[in-house]
């Protein structure tokens, strides 16, 4: 495995970490209550440009790990789209660059 894609999978899986950490520690304090946490998120005008930003993100790699996998028929990739909309970008993106580094057969 390249140095690189060593990289992305470290992203990944760091990207999987941390921001878990924060939402599990925010749901032992508050409740487990996603509408709680989705309210959290638009406390002010940063916490919601911060959301947008992160959805918008979200969409567009959504679309283009979609095309890359139609394109080059190379359906492991789409892993990164629940993985984007169940963690985050932070760990869809490093996650289906990994994927899509590695040599098709």
């Amino acid at each position: 495995m390249s140095a690189l894609r060593m990289i992305y999978l470290a992203l990944a899986i760091l990207g999987a970490v941390v921001p878990m950490y924060f939402f599990v520690s925010w749901f032992i304090a508050n409740g487990w209550s996603l509408g709680a946490m989705m309210q959290a998120w638009n406390v002010n005008d940063a916490a919601s440009g911060l959301v947008w930003d992160l959805t918008i993100a979200a969409v567009a790699l959504t679309i283009w790990v979609a095309a890359e996998s139609w394109l080059r028929r190379d359906w492991l990739g789409l892993l990164a789209i629940p993985a984007t909309w169940g963690i985050g970008v932070s760990c869809g993106l490093p996650l289906f660059l990994f994927l899509r580094g590695r040599p098709l057969r």
